[in-house]
């Protein structure tokens, strides 16, 4: 096997010139050396489409064995990277919602600003080293505003959820976010799902009713709480949608968020701030930084691979919550718990399964 690029390549180009019609020398070692070459160019070389194809097929080779060689020395593909940075990503925001709680009796507007007020800095950082700085496109920032201000709502709901609730329970319930985010899109982007879609959300929503727990009709007000959080989730993921399919940059709808989350918190913080000692200080600036590297993780994950074909490892937060609870919290979810966890997890694999099939 020959190296793509090197003579050898070259060479075996030239051995089988004589069957394409090709004379000029110079030219193979160009198409042997790049793998590129205008199609008029080429069809001058060859004479005909027939024989260019099986010049296309040659010089693909060529990709084709450099791609080999680079996983042969790297080890790792882009699809396994991605898997590998949606579980970090699931990993750091279950971090996030653990040391959320362990902060303890801190108001809950205090946590999201500090949440946020780090995720910032880095969201300026990444912005300062494009060349587009902090320019943004007007026409999307309707969408952009209503994906904080739905976003806003969603963080606020959860994290008071996470305060009141066992982390895994928080954890699941704001993962419904991706079948809500499918309700929402029938009103924002006129999208309608298909009836095995409809079947999946109603599916999930049973299994929400076991960790929820209603009795006599009415549900735990926190449990609630955390649905709603997922609810403002799913529909900013829509709104985001909305954003980045009219060409607006993940990094600016980042920086808008956690720009609109810390201006929003922030008036509570001045005229309601709570003394925090050192340890919940601690904890809220980790919450921040979990929450940063669940950010970009999840940023890194979604520019190697497809998002219909990596996104159901998101769902392993749940698992992390859980071992973070039991492990740190004495936390143990009970039996409805759990056949709840599986509902909306094994719905969420079946509903992955089938987009991928399409």
């Amino acid at each position: 096997m020959v190296e793509a690029g090197s003579s050898d390549f070259k060479y075996e180009v030239l051995s089988r010139s004589s069957s394409l019609n090709i004379k000029n020398e110079e030219q193979i070692g160009m198409t042997a050396k790049t793998g590129k070459m205008e199609k008029t160019d080429m069809t001058k070389l060859v004479g005909n489409d027939t024989e260019l194809k099986k010049v296309d097929d040659l010089t693909e080779q060529k990709g084709d064995r450099k791609g080999a060689m680079e996983t042969r020395k790297g080890g790792i593909s882009k699809h396994t990277k991605a898997i590998g940075f949606v579980i970090l990503n699931s990993l750091g925001f279950a971090g996030m919602t653990f040391f959320v709680r362990l902060s303890g009796e801190v108001p809950t507007m205090q946590k999201v600003f500090f949440r946020n007020i780090v995720a910032l800095f880095i969201a300026i950082i990444l912005l300062m080293r494009t060349e587009e700085k902090f320019h943004f496109k007007k026409e999307t920032m309707g969408y952009v505003l209503l994906r904080c201000i739905t976003g806003c709502a969603g963080m606020i709901l959860n994290f008071w959820a996470i305060d009141h609730l066992a982390l895994a329970d928080a954890n699941i319930l704001n993962k419904m976010s991706p079948f809500f985010a499918m309700i929402m899109s029938i009103l924002i982007l006129r999208e309608i799902p298909k009836r095995f879609e409809w079947g999946c959300i109603i599916v999930a929503f049973i299994g929400v009713a076991f960790i929820v727990k209603p009795t006599a009709g009415i549900a735990s007000v926190p449990a609630l709480m955390g649905l709603l959080g997922g609810l403002g989730a799913g529909t900013a993921y829509t709104f985001l949608r909305k954003a980045t399919s009219r060409g607006e940059r993940g990094t600016v709808v980042v920086f808008c968020f956690a720009l609109f989350c810390t201006l929003a918190t922030l008036p509570n913080l001045i005229f309601n701030f709570c003394p925090m000692t050192g340890e919940q200080w601690l904890c809220l600036g980790l919450a921040g930084c979990c929450a940063a590297v669940g950010q970009l993780a999840i940023t890194a994950a979604y520019t190697l691979a497809p998002a219909k074909e990596i996104s159901v490892f998101d769902y392993s937060q749940v698992i992390f919550a859980s071992l973070l609870g039991i492990l740190f919290l004495n936390e143990v979810p009970d039996a409805f718990s759990l056949i709840g966890y599986a509902i909306v997890i094994v719905t969420a694999v079946v509903k992955w399964r089938y987009a991928l099939k399409e």
